[in-house]
């Protein structure tokens, strides 16, 4: 069995990765959205497996110590976090995972995951996800000017990725990632491995 690969999609507040993570998961191509652990408390009409894996202060911390997290931060009082177990379970059992974070985060995995495929969302232009962000009506200049410096750091980042893809276009955005997830399988990862199974046919 072929293994899964993981596909770690990062981008600027606003660019719409999020949406494009929400979209290649309602289509047919087999993948699962990585579940985070958290020490917060569940919302409302959350699922614990679903939507957070809820654990205390203490079990994450454990987890910390013990090397249990591709990835985490304390974010607001509370950890959030990337459980390394289920993601290598499901990834030998041959299934395509996205872990969908921020480039902190992303940074951390790469330190720890040598076969993770990275993916950054760009925005068209800084103009442009200057008006997404306003459209959401939630923003005083001053936060907004706080978010757009913020995005300009994070996309300088862009070289430390395998792949950019630009968020013109949703549904292109969507196709491109796609693309790139179904081009990933037919990437050599193991030579030997392949021509050891030819030789051994010859036998």
């Amino acid at each position: 069995m072929n293994k899964g690969r993981l596909f770690v999609i990062s981008g600027p507040s606003g660019v719409g990765k999020g949406t494009i993570v929400k979209k290649i998961l309602e289509t047919e191509h087999p993948v699962e959205l990585s579940v985070s652990a958290t020490t917060r408390a569940p919302r409302e009409g959350e699922e614990e497996g679903r939507d957070y894996f809820f654990v205390t202060n203490e079990e994450f911390e454990e987890r910390i110590a013990n090397k249990g997290f591709l990835e985490y931060a304390h974010v607001h009082e509370h950890y959030y976090g990337t459980p390394k177990v289920p993601v290598e379970k499901a990834l030998s059992e041959g299934k395509d995972i996205i872990l969908e974070i921020d480039v902190q985060g992303a940074m951390q995995v790469k330190e720890s995951f040598d076969n993770g495929v990275y993916i950054f969302i760009l925005p068209p232009s800084i103009d442009v996800l200057r008006d997404r962000i306003m459209g959401r009506g939630t923003e005083t200049e001053h936060s907004l000017e706080v978010r757009l410096g913020k995005a300009l750091e994070e996309i300088r980042y862009t070289g430390k990725y395998d792949y950019s893809v630009v968020n013109d276009d949703l549904e292109k955005a969507t196709e491109d990632v796609i693309g790139i997830m179904r081009a990933e399988h037919f990437r050599i990862l193991d030579a030997e491995e392949i021509i050891g199974k030819y030789e051994e046919e010859t036998k």
